[in-house]
């Protein structure tokens, strides 16, 4: 429960919390202040709101290879296990074995585009793509569509890019489905939009993270689909439970409001704490506002400053939150700068 006396030292106590998957830099929030709460209410709603677009323009890459059949634990479990240099020795036996092991030279290409094991090359990686997806392998041909788009050793074709993602998206490979419903969604067409949120469905249903963030904000804006927050929330939940880092945010958000989840402050509490542990800074400045007015967690000033630091140390300065925490002592500043400091490491 926050108290009154915190409430007010918030310039700004609503909480503008922006999905966080974008590239692009959060425009900073105008400054709201918050009403007067009477002295017998409750404590003072503090309303998340995004600030940025939401996001569904990071691509996703083609995920891990699939290694199949008899020698599968030689190859692709070396290369689950980071040991590329044996993953790429066991790929190259099996093509010997086999010319048309469409899933060794799938690996193949992936250890040359990604520069595991062997130098980085982008033509050799396109070579063996390409032999692949002359063999069917619809991995390989998410990985060309991707590479022809980014113009990654050929020059840059996004009509070839759409054509193999196209390819690869009819054979079920769930991140081709999720690039493909990108391309769609930046034409503005209403029929592309429907075969966006189609495309997104099924990277979604696929666990693709960056998918299931994607068709949850589709359902929370209501474009393509009814609006549904509740549907939103469960594709954030799932977003975030892969690992999305803006889904974390976005589901808080829903959890904190109870905005298509039931509302739960310490539950929230603990994903904007969890998203602000591996670096971002947004979460970081919102779990500052949350030690502040003690919602989600216990109030606490030295905590709140030592977050606040750190996102301000990636730019995210927020001068309601210096204001909260000027009164510190100085031995209880010197803790929070060494938490900051702790903390930065997070963001590298």
């Amino acid at each position: 429960m926050a108290e009154r006396a915190s409430l007010g030292a918030l310039s700004v106590l609503v909480l503008l919390v922006a999905s966080t998957a974008s590239l692009r830099a959060a425009p900073k929030a105008p400054a709201l202040t918050a009403p007067a709460a009477p002295a017998s209410s409750k404590p003072e709603r503090l309303d998340l709101t995004r600030e940025l677009p939401s996001p569904y323009s990071a691509k996703a890459d083609a995920g891990r290879p699939a290694v199949d059949g008899p020698n599968a634990d030689a190859a692709y479990g070396a290369y689950q296990r980071g040991r590329y240099v044996t993953a790429f020795r066991e790929a190259t036996k099996r093509i010997e074995a086999n010319p048309k092991d469409a899933a060794a030279m799938t690996l193949l290409g992936e250890l040359y585009n990604q520069g595991l094991g062997v130098k980085q090359d982008p033509k050799r990686a396109l070579e063996w793509y390409r032999l692949a997806a002359a063999q069917n392998d619809a991995h390989a041909m998410a990985s060309l569509g991707l590479m022809a788009m980014d113009g990654r050793g050929q020059p840059k074709d996004e009509k070839a890019g759409r054509s193999w993602l196209e390819q690869a998206a009819r054979k079920g490979e769930p991140t081709a489905s999720y690039n493909l419903g990108l391309m769609q969604l930046a034409t503005g067409k209403p029929e592309d939009l429907t075969a966006a949120v189609a495309n997104f469905r099924k990277g979604a249903e696929a666990e693709i993270p960056a998918a299931q963030y994607a068709l949850g904000v589709l359902y929370l804006q209501g474009k393509g689909v009814a609006r549904d927050t509740t549907q939103a929330a469960q594709w954030f939940r799932r977003a975030a439970d892969n690992g999305d880092l803006g889904a974390e945010v976005e589901f808080a958000i829903r959890l904190f409001n109870g905005d298509g989840v039931p509302k739960d402050e310490a539950r929230a509490a603990r994903y904007f704490l969890h998203a602000a542990q591996r670096g971002n800074a947004i979460a970081q400045n919102r779990i500052a506002k949350l030690y502040v007015a003690g919602r989600g967690v216990p109030k606490n000033l030295v905590e709140a400053a030592g977050w606040n630091l750190a996102a301000a140390a990636q730019g995210r300065s927020d001068e309601s939150l210096d204001q909260a925490t000027a009164g510190l002592k100085p031995e209880e500043r010197k803790r929070a700068e060494a938490l900051a400091a702790e903390r930065a490491s997070l963001s590298q």
